[in-house]
C-alpha cells in the first residue's frame, strides 16, 4: 500500500474527482475524452509525487539501528548533491523524487524561521533568494540547520513540527510541494561522507561523519514528541517505492 504524504491527500482527491468526473461524462460525449485523459494523469502523478514510504538509515552506517545517534549525519532530502560548500551540502530534489523531508539528527526544533521570496530554479546560485524554511535541529552538543528552498513551481513548503518539539532521526519534518531544493549545515566536527552528483535518500543516506575525537552522546533527551509513528516508521521496512 502507499503511504501518501500527511496534508496531501485532497491534492490527489481533487484531480481524481475531476478523472471520474469527465471520464463519466466522456462516455456520452467524446469530446471530453482528452479531458479526461489528462486528470487521469494528473492523478497518477500526484499519487507518486505525493508518496511517502518508509526509511531506515542506510545499511553502511555502523549505527543504523540506534535512531538517537547523533554520530553521522542523514540525508534530509532525496535528490543529488548539488554542490558542498560554506560548510553546507546542497541537494537537488527532482520530480520523481520523494519530497518528505526528514531530520538528519535526533533532536529538539530549537527554531523555525520562515522566509518570503521568490521562486527561482532551486538549481541556480540565485535561488538564494527564494522562499524558504530554516529549521534548526540541536542535541547534546549536535546542532544542524536544515533548510527548504521553494523552486520555480512551487508555491507550498509545509513543516510538521513546531519549536520545541522533539524529532527522532531520520523522523519527517515536513516537505515541499513539487521540485525544490534542501541545504543542510556539517555540525563542526563532522566531514561531508557524500560529493557533488552523488544521488542521496532522505532519512537513509549517511552523508557525514563524526570526525576522530570528536565527542558526540548517543543519547537524547526530549520535550514533546510530535509524531510518535516517526521511531517506528524510520524503523521498519525500508519500502524502495
Amino acid at each position: 500500500m502507499i503511504r501518501i504524504a500527511k496534508g496531501s491527500i485532497w491534492w490527489i482527491a481533487a484531480v481524481g474527482m475531476c478523472a471520474l468526473a469527465l471520464s463519466s461524462v466522456a462516455t456520452f460525449d467524446s469530446r471530453f475524452t482528452g479531458a479526461a485523459i489528462i486528470f487521469t494523469l494528473i492523478t497518477i502523478f500526484f499519487i507518486g509525487f505525493f508518496r511517502d514510504p518508509h526509511r531506515m538509515p542506510d545499511h553502511s552506517d555502523p549505527d543504523h539501528s540506534d535512531f538517537h545517534n547523533n554520530q553521522t549525519l542523514l540525508a534530509p532530502a532525496d535528490g543529488r548533491v548539488m554542490t558542498i560548500e560554506n560548510g553546507e551540502i546542497h541537494i537537488f530534489m527532482n520530480f520523481h523524487n520523494v519530497h518528505v523531508n526528514r531530520s538528519p539528527i535526533a533532536g529538539t526544533v530549537e527554531s523555525i524561521r520562515y522566509r518570503k521570496g521568490s521562486h527561482i530554479p532551486a538549481f541556480t546560485k540565485s535561488s538564494i533568494r527564494n522562499e524558504r524554511n530554516e529549521i534548526v535541529i540541536a542535541n547534546n552538543g549536535v546542532s544542524c540547520t536544515v533548510t527548504q528552498i521553494a523552486g520555480t513551481i512551487t508555491r507550498r513548503i509545509v513543516p510538521y513540527l513546531r519549536e520545541g518539539d522533539f524529532v527522532e532521526r531520520g523522523g519527517r519534518i515536513g516537505m515541499i510541494r513539487f521540485g525544490s531544493r534542501v541545504d543542510v549545515t556539517i555540525p563542526p566536527g563532522f566531514e561531508p561522507a557524500v560529493h557533488r552528483g552523488d544521488i542521496v535518500r532522505a532519512g537513509e543516506t549517511v552523508i557525514a561523519v563524526s570526525t576522530p575525537g570528536t565527542s558526540t552522546s548517543t543519547s537524547s533527551t526530549s520535550s514533546t514528541h510530535t509524531d510518535t509513528s516517526n521511531a517506528s516508521e524510520t524503523g521498519n521496512e525500508d519500502d524502495r517505492s
